[in-house]
């Protein structure tokens, strides 16, 4: 089903900005036992997006009406994406003096990953790079190029996640997820200041972690870093938690170890 701006229908405007210039945000959450998990999270993190594209959205009570009612006619667990827009503007790059932004909102069947993600996925390293630029790290805004680019690199259904690096060569996310290691019972995970984005299932884990009473550091990581690792996962709203045990780059492999396993068991236990 797919609703815009509150009514059922699949078309945009070709003028949309979204579609002109990838002008705008998204988010993409888990439906599941019939609740939207971490729906507050996501909602602030669009509208931080929104904030820093400059983006005048003051619609966030009919969004969440909306959101209702996609949900109340989504019989299954699935996939909710909402999809903002600055709307239809003219040629050029200059926004229209008062946009009217356009809302999309879609449910998609929950992805058919194998249950053995759960204890433990291979990766690879992607050649792609991320770019550098502070006004948009940590946002989810409608140009993924960079992880569109990263995730045509591998056609191997075996490998579930490639790991991205930025321009210097610093470990930042996976095309679709965050990062975290494990060393000396701590986690560790990229900051996501330059390049990344700020997932809301991190933050989560983050402050999981925290009330597991498990050392919690934002800190610059490498491929040394990785490959020294005792533990890595990655995560995201949709799959949560997986642990990785195989970069298939390197050839490097890790445990399903005590500290992963012991955040999967927390976070399966809370409710969203």
């Amino acid at each position: 089903m797919i609703l815009i701006n509150g009514q059922p229908d699949n078309r945009i405007p070709v003028s949309d900005r979204g579609l002109q210039y990838g002008d705008g945000v998204f988010e993409t959450l888990a439906f599941r036992d019939g609740e939207l998990e971490l729906l507050d999270a996501h909602l602030a993190r669009l509208m931080l997006g929104c904030e820093r594209l400059g983006i005048a959205f003051h619609e966030a009570d009919k969004l969440r009406l909306e959101l209702a009612t996609l949900c109340a006619q989504t019989a299954e667990d699935s996939v909710i994406k909402i999809i903002l827009t600055r709307g239809a503007g003219g040629r050029g790059y200059k926004a229209p003096a008062e946009p009217e932004t356009l809302r999309i909102l879609s449910s998609h069947s929950m992805p058919d990953y194998p249950d053995n993600c759960l204890s433990g996925i291979h990766v690879r390293q992607c050649q792609q790079r991320l770019g550098l630029n502070p006004a948009l790290a940590g946002i989810k805004h409608l140009n993924r190029l960079e992880q569109v680019l990263a995730r045509s690199e591998w056609d191997d259904d075996s490998i579930r996640e490639g790991l991205m690096l930025d321009i210097n060569d610093r470990l930042v996310e996976g095309t679709m997820s965050n990062l975290f290691l494990v060393r000396d019972g701590a986690l560790l995970t990229p900051p996501i200041s330059d390049a990344g984005i700020a997932g809301v299932m991190r933050a989560k884990v983050m402050e999981l972690a925290r009330e597991q009473h498990i050392p919690v550091f934002e800190t610059v990581l490498t491929l040394a870093e990785l490959a020294s690792a005792e533990e890595v996962f990655v995560t995201n709203s949709i799959i949560q938690i997986w642990p990785v045990i195989l970069n298939t780059s390197s050839g490097q492999s890790w445990p399903f170890g005590p500290v992963t396993h012991q955040l999967q068991s927390a976070l399966q236990a809370m409710r969203l």
